[in-house]
Formats: C-alpha cells, sequence, structure tokens
C-alpha cells in the first residue's frame, strides 16, 4: 500500500513495543524504513523483538525497560533515547485491561489500569513534547484508545475511563501544540485478535463468536488493516489531521449505537410480515 521508504529517517518510541498490536506497529516501520525504540516493563520480550527485527530489517530497533507508571523513569528513559537520536513520533500503545463485573474490582485493579493507561500515557506524552518544544522540532503522538472512550462500556470500566482520558488530551493538546508544529490523533481499534488480550477479554468462544456476529462486517480486524491506518497517521502525508480520533472496526461501535439496530434479528419473512402494505 505504501512506497517501502515512507517512514525513512523517522525514529520512534512505541510503548508496549515487544509484544502483540505493538510489535506489529514496530515491524511495519521498519518495513517502512523507519527506526523504532520500544519499551515495556518484560526484558525478555522487548531483546526477542528487537533481535527478531534487527535480524531481518538491519539496525532499526533498540529497546528499553520501563514502567510508565513512574513519571521519572519515563523522563529518563525519553531523555536517553533522545540522546541516541531525536524522537518524530510517540506510539501510546501499552495498556491494561481485564474483564469482571465492576462491583467485584477493588480499588487496587482500579488504579493499576488507570496508572497505565491514563497517567502512563500521560508522562509519555508530556516528556516527548517538552523534548520538542525545547529544541523547537514538530512532533506526532499517535495514542491507540478504543471506541468506548466516548461511549462507555460495562464490564471494563477502568479501561474506559482511562482511554477516555487519554482523548481528552489527544483533543485539548492538539490545540494547544498544534501552533508549534505536534500534532496529536487517536485510533480506535474494533476487535483485532491477539494471543494476550483475547485470553483476558474474549476468554470463550461464546463471547468470540458474539463479537464477531454483532459486527456488520461479520469479522474481526486483520492486523494488516490496522498497521496501514498506523503508518498513514506516523507519516507526513497525514500532516493536516491534527487532533482527530479514527476509527477501525467494520462499523461494530455504531451497530451498538442505534437504538433498533436489534431489528437485525428479523429473517426476510418476518420482515414481510410487519411491513406496512402500500394501499391502492
Amino acid at each position: 500500500m505504501f512506497v517501502s521508504d515512507l517512514l525513512a529517517g523517522k525514529r520512534y518510541l512505541i510503548t508496549g513495543g515487544g509484544t502483540g498490536l505493538g510489535k506489529m506497529m514496530t515491524r511495519k516501520v521498519c518495513e517502512l524504513g523507519g527506526s523504532v525504540s520500544i519499551c515495556g516493563r518484560r526484558e525478555h520480550v522487548l531483546v526477542e523483538t528487537a533481535d527478531e527485527l534487527n535480524e531481518e530489517f538491519g539496525p532499526r530497533v533498540t529497546w528499553f525497560t520501563l514502567d510508565i507508571r513512574d513519571p521519572e523513569a519515563v523522563d529518563a528513559v525519553v531523555d536517553a533515547v533522545w540522546d541516541e537520536a531525536p524522537i518524530d513520533g510517540l506510539i501510546n500503545n501499552a495498556a491494561g485491561n481485564f474483564l469482571a463485573r465492576t462491583e467485584t474490582i477493588s480499588h487496587r485493579a482500579l488504579d493499576a489500569v488507570l496508572n497505565i493507561v491514563a497517567h502512563g500515557s500521560a508522562y509519555m506524552t508530556l516528556a516527548c513534547g517538552k523534548k520538542w518544544i525545547a529544541n523547537d522540532r514538530p512532533g506526532n503522538v499517535l495514542s491507540i484508545i478504543t471506541t468506548y472512550a466516548w461511549t462507555g462500556s460495562a464490564y471494563v470500566l477502568p479501561s474506559a475511563m482511562g482511554k477516555a482520558a487519554i482523548l481528552a488530551m489527544t483533543r485539548s493538546l492538539a490545540v494547544e501544540w498544534g501552533p508549534k508544529g505536534i500534532r496529536l490523533n487517536a485510533i480506535s481499534p474494533g476487535p483485532f485478535p491477539t494471543e494476550g488480550a483475547w485470553e483476558r477479554l474474549v476468554p470463550t468462544k461464546k463471547l468470540a463468536d458474539v463479537w464477531e456476529q454483532r459486527n456488520p462486517l461479520g469479522r474481526t480486524g486483520k492486523h494488516e488493516e490496522l498497521m496501514n491506518l498506523v503508518a498513514y497517521l506516523l507519516s507526513d502525508q497525514s500532516g493536516y489531521i491534527n487532533g482527530d480520533n479514527i476509527t477501525i472496526d467494520g462499523g461494530e461501535w455504531l451497530a451498538g449505537a442505534g437504538q433498533f439496530n436489534f431489528a437485525n434479528i428479523l429473517t426476510d419473512e418476518e420482515w414481510d410480515k410487519i411491513t406496512p402494505k402500500k394501499k391502492d
């Protein structure tokens, strides 16, 4: 879909870049000529991903262990990455989530998700933004959120609260930092299966089947579809998109939003019975 050097000469920092969708984003940047610094809490995962991609693409990936819940550690890693080479863009991808009845969760469980999703993403964004502003350089922040950032969702309350905060941050800083040449946008993916997230959020076949059935396109997303959108928003070709959130979910959230969308369960014969007949 893109020229092979679309991101050549660009350097990106990706949180949670060692596994799942984060690893796929890291690979996509490398495929398009860019370089990446990935960070996360599990060193062995970061090392494996960096070694794998560097063997395939050459020395494109560096790694840093980081708990993004620690603002001082975030500043130190951003300083270290910048010392290697200036950062052109940040992807706030690291997240935490679990499926639970809200009345059963503890305040520690609530904090565990909010500290990663809301606070961690804000710490990373502020650290990079301060670097860009101090060095009079443009910047690009892309945050991975979700459609329930604005609709809300039962059974994932901490995540919904955290993702809503990121959406507010994106829209606020897009206006405040836009004049400084810093763009902020978000992507709201629908169901894009990954091993880790699927085990936590769709642990049974019954849930997985319902997820596909409720989607107007009748399927989950293909990873390449999401990666292409990420690549476009990272590139200079999307330079006039700022403060937006782009949904890529096959129409899933719209299908759940309309009050009478549930009528899709009717057969053609049942529709014929209830459809008003035209009078002669």
